[in-house]
Order: structure tokens, then C-alpha cells, then sequence
């Protein structure tokens, strides 16, 4: 109910942000009728319509210190008329005709009062919604007060920072991921609750077993025996050399991102080599077990097929030493591999995530994915560079905006009322 009080369904406000109801009203904006209205009524209109989508959490009073009635504005130049003449002829006869010059492409009108509201495209969290590192304008400015935002490597605090030409912001990726992927089902966020009330349960669990420790300064910690490490990097060997033979047996019928799987486990078993311990060798002892039954269920699921006319990308697993080796592995080392797979994947499923996992966009975005041209984003890093200050060219304005040129002209002479 408050988000449909924040768009306004029955009185249409169009805000910077996702929503289904938002997407509703852009639908269903119409240009307002002005037969019946003086200019007074149209510029008012005007004005609070485009306000509620530019900067409706900035003061009326603010905002009028921020507008400025000068325009910036680019005139593209013919480089062929330039080369040939060097602008004697216009001062020759001006006026007279003299200085004209034909030319065959057509010309398009400067939309300059569709940069009204320019120089709120300056502002830290308006660039982040541009940058389609937010949902909403609101949530970008959320991200900025709660320090998940940087600008050229220091932490920046102010939604309200203007951005000079040459700035790079940066959002924290996991802030993004939450704020653009889409929302967990209810079947997700059961799973996430149990999760998250069984690891209560065990902290809760673990610190009424463990004791108060007793300050003994000249004890030094508990060391692993030589022989307890000396186990414990046999055992790792013994899982890599499973994965090598796994990986020549089955080299031909194992599918290209299994094989991937399979040499991403053992560079993550050479770096368990150097610290041993038990639950590393549980969790990389589930790992490669993930990678057996993922191949065996996707052999599971395929439509029957003849011997003769098997597809390549599924290995035959009914041999007698591929069951002695996944023989060896204990329920919990399993089970623990199988978690350690799915995290070393790049889109991988993760119940304790606020967001639903494996990722995917938001619904919605589709409407709303594009960025403007005086910023360059970076989706991986999730950073962007403040390239320069938007500008209107001949039959183009670089202030994006869903109302029209009628529109913001009333408005632009709104706040030219009072200079």
C-alpha cells in the first residue's frame, strides 16, 4: 500500500525508480490538456510533474539555488566547409546573402529546455541510478549514506556530492547484486530462514560447551602434531590424484565446463596444501563428489538414447574404480564438497543471500536498463566514470527524462519567474 501511495495511481507521478507500478504510470502518461488552463496552471502542472521524478527528495528551496538558466549545448561543425574555407566569406557581404551556403542534410532544433533539470545529473546518488547500480534514487541514496560508496578510492557519505568531469564512482557488488536481482520466492526465503536458524542454533550451542578461558601467559597454543599434518596432506594428495585420474579416464566424455569444475578443484586442493586440516579435506572431499553427481544427473535426466548413439557429454560413471573411489569419501565429506562446488561457480546458489540465487535480473528492469551518454560504466567492477557534463545537441537532449519538450519548457519558464 505505501508504494502505491509513494507513485500515485490515481493522481500519476512518475518517479525515478522500477517499480511495476511505476512502469503502470509511464504506461498511461498522457500530455496534459491545455485548452481550458492559463499559463499559469500549465507552468505550475508542469513543474510539480517533472519534480516528482527530478529530484523529489530535494528541497523546493535548494533547488532553486541549483538551477541555472544557461544551457550547455554542442553545435557540431561541417570539418568539409571548414577545410575548404577559412571564414572570410562570412565577414564578406553579412547579411547581404553572401555567407550562405547550401547544404543537403537536414537540420534538426536544439530541445535546450529539455536540460532543465541538468544540473541534477551532477549529483553522486542520480549517477548511480543512471549507472543502473540501484533500483531506485532513493535506494542509491541509501547506499551513499550507508558507505557502500566510493568516489575516486575514498569513502564518500554526501548523496548530495556533485560529480566533476574525470570522477569515478564505485558501489560495493554485493550491495548491486541485492539491489538489481530479483527477490527471493517463498520457497527461498524458507530455506534461507532455516539455514539462518540453524547456524543460531549451533553458535548458541558452541558457546555454552566452551569454558571461560584460563589467562596463562607463558602457554603457548596448541600445534598440530607433525604426524596429524603429515595425514592430513596425504589425504589432500590422495583427492587430487582422484581428480587427475577422473579427468583422463572420462577426458573424451566429460563436457567442457565439467573439466573446468574438475582443474578449478585442483587448484583449489594445491592451495589447501599449504595449510591443511581437517574440514578443508571434508569440504574439497564434497567437491569432487558435486562434480560426480552433477555429471551423473545430467546423464540421469537425458531423453534414452542407444549405445551406438550416446552424446559426448556425458562419461560413462559404472566402472568398478570410479566406485571405489567415491566409496572412499564419508557422507560428510560429501555433502560439504557438494556446498564448496555450487560456491566456486560463478553464478551460484546461495540460500543465505538476501536475493534470489542463482542470480537474475529484477522484473521490470528491462524498461529502465539504459545509460546515458556522459557516463561509462564497468558492470563487473560495478564502477563508472563521470565522463563530462551532459549537453542538448541538434535533435537530442542527454538529460533523460520521460516527459516532453512542452512539458519541461513550462517548467523552465516556471523558475525563470523569479529572475
Amino acid at each position: 500500500m505505501r508504494s502505491r501511495k509513494l507513485y500515485g495511481l490515481k493522481r500519476l507521478k512518475i518517479r525515478q525508480s522500477w517499480s511495476k507500478y511505476n512502469l503502470y504510470n509511464l504506461a498511461r502518461a498522457e500530455p496534459q490538456k491545455t485548452q481550458t488552463r492559463t499559463f499559469f496552471q500549465q507552468k505550475w502542472t508542469a513543474k510539480a510533474m517533472s519534480r516528482a521524478y527530478h529530484g523529489e527528495n530535494i528541497q523546493e528551496k535548494r533547488w532553486y539555488h541549483m538551477f541555472r538558466s544557461n544551457i550547455r549545448s554542442v553545435v557540431p561543425m561541417d570539418y568539409k566547409y571548414l577545410a575548404q574555407h577559412d571564414g572570410s566569406e562570412q565577414a564578406a557581404g553579412r547579411g547581404s546573402g553572401a555567407d550562405s551556403r547550401e547544404r543537403g542534410e537536414v537540420t534538426y532544433r536544439t530541445p535546450h529546455l529539455m536540460m532543465t533539470y541538468a544540473p541534477l545529473e551532477r549529483r553522486l546518488d542520480t549517477a548511480i541510478f543512471r549507472a543502473l547500480f540501484a533500483s531506485s534514487a532513493r535506494q542509491a541514496r541509501q547506499f551513499v549514506i550507508h558507505g557502500y560508496v566510493k568516489v575516486n578510492g575514498q569513502k564518500m557519505i554526501y548523496p548530495g556530492y556533485q560529480l566533476n568531469p574525470g570522477d569515478m564512482f564505485q558501489v560495493e557488488p554485493e550491495r548491486v547484486m541485492w539491489a538489481t536481482g530479483a527477490s527471493k520466492e517463498r520457497q527461498e526465503r524458507r530455506i534461507g530462514r532455516l539455514i539462518k536458524a540453524k547456524t543460531l542454533k549451533k553458535k548458541s550451542e558452541e558457546k555454552e560447551e566452551q569454558e571461560p578461558p584460563v589467562k596463562v601467559p607463558s602457554e603457548e597454543p596448541p600445534q598440530e602434531s607433525p604426524d596429524q599434518t603429515k595425514q592430513q596432506k596425504v589425504a589432500l594428495k590422495d583427492l587430487m590424484q582422484q581428480a587427475k585420474e577422473f579427468l583422463s579416464s572420462f577426458s573424451s566424455s566429460i563436457s567442457a565446463k565439467r573439466k573446468h569444475d574438475l582443474r578449478e578443484f585442483q587448484r583449489t586442493v594445491r592451495k589447501a596444501l599449504a595449510r591443511p586440516n581437517d574440514s578443508a579435506i571434508g569440504e574439497l572431499g564434497g567437491q569432487l563428489q558435486g562434480i560426480i553427481d552433477r555429471i551423473s544427473i545430467s546423464k540421469d535426466t537425458s531423453k534414452p538414447q542407444d549405445a551406438t548413439n550416446r552424446p559426448s557429454d556425458i562419461p560413462q560413471l559404472e566402472t568398478p574404480s570410479l566406485q571405489s573411489e567415491v566409496a572412499t569419501l564419508t557422507p560428510f565429506e560429501l555433502q560439504t564438497l557438494r556446498d564448496a562446488l555450487e560456491s566456486a561457480k560463478e553464478n551460484p546458489s546461495d540460500p543465505t543471500k538476501p536475493y534470489a540465487t542463482p542470480w537474475r535480473p529484477r522484473e521490470w528492469m528491462s524498461a529502465f536498463a539504459f545509460i546515458p551518454r556522459y557516463l561509462e560504466v564497468h558492470p563487473r567492477i560495478c564502477a563508472a566514470v563521470y565522463i563530462r557534463h551532459p549537453v542538448a545537441r541538434p535533435g537530442l537532449a542527454e538529460v533523460p527524462t520521460p516527459f516532453t519538450g512542452e512539458t519541461l519548457s513550462l517548467a523552465h519558464n516556471w523558475y525563470l519567474r523569479h529572475r
